[in-house]
């Protein structure tokens, strides 16, 4: 991590970012992006009682309505146009990269460059419009079930409603679209992380309030605060860690000069699945609570008033699957993103090889074998990250803004977002070089 900080500082130039006029161009659209998708989730739908809405989502903020608040950016506890937020796509996005692994044609299209990806992002948009649909008109069912809260119910409002909610996911993707070519990032990402620390300063005042009330000791306060900063260094520096495979070329002959043979590496990372595992495994964990919630607990069975209750946040049984399915969506997704055999046929066809590996299926068997060891790790880090918070969440009630899911996404989209700055500034300076080179070289023509 060390070394990383030490390259960070070097590559950082100010006076080259000052003189790289695109990328400043780059870093306002993206900033005035963000703060349209922030304006959008104070806008409210029509035909809802506020002051009925908040009661009513305050005694269900912990569950998995709490979580699509902090990824919508608190849209879902004011019901704005932004409510459902970027999730439909993203949901759309992993079922379309399922489907290329099961349907042939789609795994074709996948092979087929840029032509193919044009292709199956219009599949992803279509999948996008659909997810919204169905979420939209269960929120407005939902609401409709409540006291209060919808001001005129009806056909009219459900109508309204599953339009509005629509066209705000559908506007979102668009804007996610447009910050990934325009601006600088990735668009759908930074709309999630704009979300979380959008609200981190209300959440660290709820914690200091708490405080200040007694509610929470001065030493527990510490130890969120210090377990934050751990949890934020733990994150950087699994998330930059890679297993480097050994590549080498054969030597080649051109005219009749011999070249020796080339090496490079074949970085494998730590966590190819990112924050997709806890996303799923909080979602699915929370919605029985919820849909639970929602309905009337007098008429539940026994022994379904008894899971509900042992799936609460925070409870043992609620640890354990927690755990249990951000291990199994981490071996799931990158089994989906990374596929070893593609990679070795690959090596293959441009004379690339693993030393002492013979090229082929054994090359893909060795890289499997290798990705699977470290992906036991990334799991393992995935569940410490995700779980130790958890612990204080349910104990202390700290907010969501504050566990290992929201740290994890926001220290993922910096890392990757000053990487793009980092490549945008040494792009430029290449460029600056090769002018000058250029100006030289008409000099000394002339």
């Amino acid at each position: 991590m060390a070394s990383a900080a030490e390259q960070l500082a070097a590559n950082l130039n100010f006076s080259a970012f000052s003189k790289a006029e695109d990328l400043k161009k780059r870093i306002w659209f993206t900033l005035g992006a963000l703060i349209v998708y922030r304006l959008g989730t104070y806008i409210p739908m029509p035909g809802i009682n506020p002051d009925a809405l908040a009661q009513a989502f305050q005694q269900q903020s912990t569950g998995i309505l709490g979580l699509f608040n902090m990824f919508s950016g608190g849209a879902v506890g004011r019901m704005a146009i932004f409510a459902l937020g970027i999730m439909p796509y993203i949901s759309a996005s992993i079922i379309i990269q399922l489907m290329t692994s099961v349907i042939p044609s789609l795994e074709q299209l996948k092979k087929e460059g840029e032509q193919g990806r044009k292709v199956i992002n219009q599949y992803t948009r279509y999948g996008t419009v659909l997810l919204s649909i169905v979420q939209a008109y269960g929120i407005a069912a939902g609401l409709q079930t409540q006291a209060n809260i919808v001001v005129n119910p009806g056909w009219f409002f459900t109508m309204s409603a599953v339009i509005t909610l629509v066209g705000g996911t559908m506007f979102l993707m668009w804007l996610g679209e447009q910050i990934t070519a325009r601006g600088i990032g990735n668009g759908i990402s930074l709309i999630i992380f704009a979300g979380i620390v959008a609200n981190l300063p209300s959440a660290l005042a709820n914690l200091l309030e708490l405080g200040r009330t007694g509610a929470l000791s001065t030493a527990v306060i510490l130890i969120i605060i210090v377990l934050a900063v751990v949890t934020i260094a733990t994150i950087v520096f699994f998330e930059r860690a890679q297993r480097r495979l050994l590549i080498q070329y054969p030597k080649r002959q051109v005219g009749n000069r011999m070249f020796q043979g080339d090496t490079s590496h074949l970085p494998l990372k730590l966590n190819t699945s990112g924050v997709i595992p806890p996303i799923f495994a909080s979602s699915l964990l929370l919605l029985p609570v919820t849909v639970a919630n929602f309905s009337n607990t007098e008429e539940l069975p026994d022994w379904a008033t008894a899971v509900v209750a042992s799936l609460g946040h925070g409870q043992p049984l609620y640890m354990l699957f927690y755990a249990g399915l951000i291990a199994f969506f981490a071996f799931f997704y990158t089994a989906v993103v990374f596929n070893p055999k593609d990679t070795a046929d690959n090596l293959k066809k441009h004379g690339g090889f693993i030393p002492g590996i013979r090229p082929g299926e054994r090359t893909a068997e060795y890289i499997d074998f290798v990705l699977t060891r470290i992906t036991v790790v990334g799991a393992i880090y995935l569940v410490v990250v995700c779980l130790l918070p958890e612990f204080l969440i349910s104990a202390a009630g700290v907010p969501f803004y504050l566990g290992g899911t929201s740290l994890l996404i926001v220290v993922s989209v910096t890392m990757d977002t000053v990487a793009q700055v980092q490549g945008h500034l040494l792009a430029h300076q290449y460029e600056g070089l090769i002018k000058k080179s250029k100006l030289r070289g008409g000099k000394r023509g002339r």
